[in-house]
């Protein structure tokens, strides 16, 4: 791996904004019911809520594990995304066979804490059942200029993942720049990121079309330099078919078909999913 500091590239401000307008201009055209199925199963159901129970938690299971009995023939989500607290009730309760569980982790949303104790929580995470673990970078040591530890800080928590993925967040909305959402993509990607994500949804802005486009194609070039894909999960703010479909858009004209499925891109959302349906079955729906 070359030097952190090599992780570097300049974005013309023009650059950003027409592939941002390509985009505009084109997602229209992805608008059909294999697109809207397949943006479906691209999600990961979430709920993040400080007033999460056990209930909500065996419910989220209970709909997905119920979910082909009810809209036979649609695929299902691809994964249920909660604390790490309630896995060991979504693990017991989820019988829908492709769906994984995942779960934030290592002192989500602000990765406020130390390096032990989120390796520590990644691990019993893990253990307790989950498939993915999706981490905050430490947001403030990044914005410091301290990469290394932001680098070997991924690493560690990527080694206490075991065999479950490990999505890192950027919360690129913090970050600002093109710049910086390249570098710390970069930076994320080579620790061993399996994907990497734009937001908590905790802070503002949280997913952009802008971030996404620097992101994947931060993910092209990695891909292309090392032969090793990584996903890429944009998450906060994303309700609409319209939406999802935009972000569908860029993963399309920047990386491929290649990912255009769920094993290498994920939508973080909870309305969304009703209103996905809502299209695809042409009546308003209100399952999850």
């Amino acid at each position: 791996m070359k030097s952190i500091n090599g992780f570097e590239r300049k974005f013309a401000d023009e650059e950003v904004k027409e592939a941002i307008e390509n985009v505009q201009n084109k997602y229209a055209g992805y608008r059909n019911d294999e697109t809207l199925e397949l943006a479906f199963s691209c999600i990961d159901l979430t709920t993040l809520n400080s007033t999460d129970t056990e209930s909500r938690g065996k419910q989220f299971a209970d709909n997905v594990s119920n979910f082909s009995i009810q809209f036979p023939g649609l695929a299902n989500v691809g994964a249920i995304c909660v604390y790490p607290k309630l896995v060991p009730v979504v693990r017991k309760n989820l019988k829908a066979e492709g769906v994984n569980i995942a779960a934030v982790s290592a002192g989500f949303p602000s990765s406020m804490t130390f390096a032990d104790v989120k390796v520590m929580e990644t691990k019993k995470t893990v253990e307790l059942g989950a498939d993915e673990i999706d981490i905050v970078i430490s947001i403030g040591d990044f914005l410091a200029g301290d990469y290394e530890f932001v680098f070997d800080e991924i690493k560690q928590l990527k080694e206490a993942c075991g065999d479950a993925h490990l999505k890192v967040i950027l919360e690129t909305g913090a970050l600002k720049t093109p710049e910086a959402i390249w570098k710390a993509s970069l930076i994320a990607m080579h620790a061993g990121a399996d994907f990497i994500k734009t937001s908590t949804g905790k802070m503002e802005p949280a997913a952009t079309l802008e971030a996404a486009w620097v992101m994947t194609t931060a993910i092209r070039h990695y891909s292309e330099e090392t032969g090793r894909k990584v996903g890429f999960k944009p998450a906060g703010g994303i309700s609409t078919a319209d939406e999802a479909l935009q972000y569908l858009t860029v993963v399309d004209e920047v990386l491929g078909k290649e990912w255009m499925n769920n094993q290498l891109f994920r939508i973080g959302a909870s309305r969304l999913a009703n209103n996905l349906l809502t299209e695809l079955v042409g009546e308003e729906v209100k399952y999850f």
